[in-house]
Protein backbone atom coordinates (compact mmCIF):
# COMPACT_ATOMS: atom_id res chain seq x y z
CA UNK A 1 0.00 0.00 0.00
CA UNK A 2 1.46 3.62 -0.75
CA UNK A 3 1.32 6.32 1.25
CA UNK A 4 -1.56 8.40 -1.33
CA UNK A 5 -3.89 5.32 -0.51
CA UNK A 6 -4.42 6.69 3.36
CA UNK A 7 -1.97 10.39 3.63
CA UNK A 8 -4.41 13.43 4.14
CA UNK A 9 -4.85 15.31 1.28
CA UNK A 10 -6.48 18.28 2.95
CA UNK A 11 -3.90 19.94 5.03
CA UNK A 12 -3.88 23.13 7.81
CA UNK A 13 -0.84 24.65 6.84
CA UNK A 14 0.90 28.16 8.00
CA UNK A 15 2.83 30.53 6.20
CA UNK A 16 6.04 31.20 7.49
CA UNK A 17 5.01 35.11 8.96
CA UNK A 18 1.85 34.27 10.36
CA UNK A 19 1.81 34.94 13.87
CA UNK A 20 2.58 32.27 16.68
CA UNK A 21 -0.91 32.43 18.14
CA UNK A 22 -2.29 31.52 14.99
CA UNK A 23 -0.56 28.25 15.42
CA UNK A 24 -1.74 27.40 18.45
CA UNK A 25 -5.21 28.47 17.68
CA UNK A 26 -5.61 25.45 14.79
CA UNK A 27 -3.71 23.31 16.93
CA UNK A 28 -6.34 23.41 19.74
CA UNK A 29 -9.47 24.25 17.59
CA UNK A 30 -8.65 21.84 15.07
CA UNK A 31 -7.03 19.29 17.88
CA UNK A 32 -4.41 18.99 14.90
CA UNK A 33 -0.97 18.21 16.44
CA UNK A 34 1.36 19.17 13.04
CA UNK A 35 0.93 21.84 10.72
CA UNK A 36 3.25 22.72 7.95
CA UNK A 37 4.76 25.50 7.13
CA UNK A 38 4.74 27.03 3.26
CA UNK A 39 6.20 29.72 2.05
CA UNK A 40 3.69 30.00 -1.41
CA UNK A 41 3.40 26.70 -2.16
CA UNK A 42 7.06 25.11 -1.17
CA UNK A 43 7.05 23.30 1.78
CA UNK A 44 9.91 24.81 3.93
CA UNK A 45 9.33 23.93 8.06
CA UNK A 46 6.45 22.18 10.53
CA UNK A 47 5.89 23.36 13.61
CA UNK A 48 4.38 20.48 15.94
CA UNK A 49 2.58 20.60 19.39
CA UNK A 50 6.00 20.23 20.80
CA UNK A 51 7.44 23.72 19.71
CA UNK A 52 4.87 25.67 20.68
CA UNK A 53 5.07 24.37 23.93
CA UNK A 54 9.08 25.27 23.95
CA UNK A 55 8.00 28.46 22.99
CA UNK A 56 5.62 29.11 25.52
CA UNK A 57 8.23 29.14 27.83
CA UNK A 58 6.93 32.50 29.53
CA UNK A 59 3.64 30.42 30.56
CA UNK A 60 5.76 28.38 32.64
CA UNK A 61 8.04 31.03 33.89
CA UNK A 62 5.22 32.69 35.32
CA UNK A 63 3.79 34.92 32.94
CA UNK A 64 -0.52 34.64 32.76
CA UNK A 65 -2.03 33.15 29.73
CA UNK A 66 -3.43 36.49 28.18
CA UNK A 67 0.64 37.43 28.72
CA UNK A 68 1.18 34.21 26.87
CA UNK A 69 -0.98 35.08 23.97
CA UNK A 70 0.21 38.57 23.73
CA UNK A 71 3.85 37.16 23.76
CA UNK A 72 2.31 34.31 20.93
CA UNK A 73 1.46 37.38 19.15
CA UNK A 74 4.57 38.79 18.36
CA UNK A 75 6.45 35.90 17.72
CA UNK A 76 6.15 34.51 14.01
CA UNK A 77 6.65 30.97 12.52
CA UNK A 78 9.47 31.52 10.90
CA UNK A 79 10.82 31.73 14.28
CA UNK A 80 10.10 28.49 15.52
CA UNK A 81 9.19 26.21 13.08
CA UNK A 82 11.21 23.06 12.33
CA UNK A 83 13.46 23.53 8.98
CA UNK A 84 15.12 20.05 7.18
CA UNK A 85 11.51 18.63 7.23
CA UNK A 86 11.71 14.76 6.50
CA UNK A 87 9.79 14.44 3.87
CA UNK A 88 8.30 11.39 1.70
CA UNK A 89 6.82 11.15 -2.04
CA UNK A 90 3.09 9.84 -2.63
CA UNK A 91 4.70 6.34 -3.88
CA UNK A 92 6.57 5.73 -0.40
CA UNK A 93 5.18 2.58 0.99
CA UNK A 94 3.13 3.04 4.45
CA UNK A 95 5.30 0.62 5.73
CA UNK A 96 8.56 2.30 4.92
CA UNK A 97 7.25 5.82 6.07
CA UNK A 98 6.04 4.27 9.14
CA UNK A 99 9.50 2.78 10.04
CA UNK A 100 10.99 6.21 8.88
CA UNK A 101 8.68 7.72 11.83
CA UNK A 102 9.72 5.21 14.53
CA UNK A 103 12.95 5.59 13.57
CA UNK A 104 13.36 9.13 13.18
CA UNK A 105 11.17 9.35 16.30
CA UNK A 106 8.38 11.91 14.75
CA UNK A 107 4.96 11.99 14.28
CA UNK A 108 4.40 13.16 10.95
CA UNK A 109 5.39 13.00 7.70
CA UNK A 110 4.88 15.61 4.98
CA UNK A 111 3.86 14.18 1.48
CA UNK A 112 5.83 16.21 -1.27
CA UNK A 113 6.10 16.22 -5.11
CA UNK A 114 8.85 18.44 -5.80
CA UNK A 115 8.99 20.96 -3.19
CA UNK A 116 5.03 21.13 -3.26
CA UNK A 117 3.25 19.97 -0.43
CA UNK A 118 0.66 17.23 -1.66
CA UNK A 119 -0.66 15.88 1.52
CA UNK A 120 0.41 14.38 5.24
CA UNK A 121 0.65 11.25 6.63
CA UNK A 122 0.47 10.87 10.32
CA UNK A 123 0.84 8.10 13.02
CA UNK A 124 -2.94 8.10 13.64
CA UNK A 125 -3.75 7.54 9.88
CA UNK A 126 -1.08 4.17 10.18
CA UNK A 127 -3.01 3.19 13.00
CA UNK A 128 -6.06 3.96 11.09
CA UNK A 129 -5.35 1.72 8.43
CA UNK A 130 -4.17 -0.74 10.76
CA UNK A 131 -7.66 -0.87 12.43
CA UNK A 132 -9.71 -1.37 8.68
CA UNK A 133 -7.22 -4.20 8.24
CA UNK A 134 -7.49 -6.09 11.43
CA UNK A 135 -11.22 -5.86 11.10
CA UNK A 136 -11.13 -7.33 7.75
CA UNK A 137 -9.33 -10.50 9.16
Amino acid sequence: MQVNEIMVKEVATLDVNDELSLANDIMRLGRIRHLPVVDGARLVGIVSERDLFKSSLAKALGYASEDTRDLMKTLRIKDVMVTGVITITPDTDVCEATKMMIEEKIGCLPVVEGNRLVGLITETDVLMQYVKECDKG
